[in-house]
């Protein structure tokens, strides 16, 4: 079965980038974004965006497919920080902070004004880590990511369970994908009460595939004789651009330099 975004990583315009080079540059970014103000997050996230769908020629629709997704998790999570509720006799302490509310017997729920920012905060934070983490996802294949942590001293079993989670999530998506488009030719979800029991067995027989193939990847390793190390053929043509190296040193100078013009204007 075919995964685009692993398709996208081995096609991508900045395939012979040396991957350290890329995985530095999204990890001094990553460090900035913990520390930024909303406002250098921002930029931080157009930044790597241009570096995603310009440079590395990463379609824009599936790109912003991705920032949807996580942005919709951060609706879902919006609620929480924006609805606030408190007694009526203490309604004093909130009215500045709320911005529209109702009563409720003695209890006064309303919008927090201090919660839309901190949702904001935590979106612009969000999208600007999760562009880092794209840059890397859809520019590295998994296989050079995970020779590369070899090289800066990560644990070899830490690298040789990513690997095969990493093997497994293609198998779990493509058995799932057989078993739906068998109960859909069979009309196992006309109904909602069929739909859940079709759902039921598609779980149960998920599990049941996925320990089975497990066992036969157990099997083909022992068979070839695993010594502990799953070893896999990558590569070495990469080639060093100047005008990349330049643009992110500049790039991450800037907004170092802009983070600390904006913290420097808060203190005076």
């Amino acid at each position: 079965m075919k995964i685009q975004i692993d398709t996208l990583a081995y096609t991508n315009r900045l395939r012979w980038l040396p991957p350290e080079q890329k995985l530095l540059f999204a990890t001094v970014l990553l460090i900035i974004t913990a520390f930024a103000h909303p406002q250098v997050q921002v930029l931080i996230f157009f930044w790597m965006s241009i570096w995603t769908v310009i440079y590395a020629g990463i379609p824009a629709k599936t790109y912003l497919k991705l920032v949807y997704v996580a942005t919709l998790f951060w609706l879902t999570s919006l609620p929480a920080l924006a609805i606030n509720g408190i007694e009526v006799s203490h309604l004093d302490f909130v009215q500045h902070d709320s911005i529209i509310g109702l009563t409720f017997g003695s209890y006064y729920v309303y919008i927090s004004h201090k919660g839309i920012e901190q949702g904001l905060t935590i979106l612009t934070r969000a999208i600007a880590s999760l562009s880092c983490l794209y840059f890397v996802m859809l520019t590295i294949p998994f296989s050079e990511l995970l020779q590369t942590l070899r090289r800066i001293g990560i644990p070899v079993l830490i690298t040789e369970l990513l690997l095969l989670m990493y093997r497994f999530i293609f198998v779990l998506l493509n058995t799932t994908a057989e078993l739906w488009t068998a109960q859909q030719s069979r009309g196992g979800y006309r109904t909602f009460s069929t739909g859940m029991k079709s759902l039921a067995l598609l779980i149960g027989q998920l599990l049941k595939r996925t320990i089975e193939n497990y066992r036969q990847v157990s099997l083909s390793l022992a068979a070839r004789g695993f010594s502990g190390e799953l070893r896999v053929w990558h590569p070495h043509r990469y080639h060093q651009s100047k005008r990349h190296t330049i643009e992110a040193i500049v790039g991450c100078a800037v907004l170092i330099g802009l983070e600390l013009w904006k913290y420097a204007g808060m203190v005076t």
